[in-house]
């Protein structure tokens, strides 16, 4: 496994990128403890540049590609493929993700998405993911940018593929609508669900 590509950026950006999320964290779980759930309409505590977003997208693919056997023929034969680079989690009892990213299609970026939720079930404390999104199917990719607010479950299911033998992708759910690739330091990230997340456009 190569280094993650997140370790080349400088520890300002990536403590103001943390304090903002810390921020956000602290909203949603306040937010939630007054209406009884936790609220995922909440504005963004740090918008990055298009031009960041943009070099944090290329790193991660370029990682993706290197890391994940296969990979790019997932991304080469998406309609439209979502990377958010780095996604923030954080949080005890109720949890919170955030992170911004790029939409492209044919490898050039159209639109500019962050990715917000609560986190019920994954790792608690705070951690930093990428997290990949492709549309393999034109109907759902077609609905997902006409409409104005995306959330996984309710729109569409995403299905989390990890790796299989010899660190080639699992090939069982490759026939699926949306297919999810969460990665961390250590790899594809199995066994975890984007149900509930809420994908929302931005102009950074």
């Amino acid at each position: 496994m190569a280094e993650r590509s997140a370790s080349q950026y400088s520890k300002k950006e990536d403590a103001t990128m943390k304090n903002g999320f810390k921020l956000l964290t602290l909203k949603m779980m306040v937010v939630g403890l007054l209406a009884g759930s936790v609220s995922i309409n909440l504005p963004p505590a740090h918008a990055a540049s298009a031009a960041k977003i943009n070099g944090w997208v290329q790193e991660s693919l370029s990682d993706f590609n290197h890391d994940v056997k296969d990979g790019y023929q997932v991304l080469n034969k998406a309609k439209g493929v979502l990377v958010f680079p780095h996604v923030y989690q954080g949080g005890f009892v109720v949890g919170a993700k955030y992170g911004e990213g790029a939409l492209l299609v044919h490898g050039k970026t159209v639109d500019y998405y962050s990715i917000a939720g609560g986190s019920f079930g994954w790792q608690l404390g705070g951690q930093r993911k990428s997290i990949i999104i492709c549309f393999m199917d034109s109907d759902v990719y077609k609905k997902f940018r006409n409409s104005e607010g995306w959330q996984f479950g309710a729109d569409a299911a995403a299905t989390i593929v990890d790796v299989g033998k010899e660190g080639s992708i699992n090939s069982e759910n490759l026939d699926k609508p949306v297919l999810a690739f969460v990665v961390d330091e250590k790899g594809l990230m199995a066994n975890l669900s984007l149900e509930g997340t809420k994908i929302s456009k931005i102009h950074p």
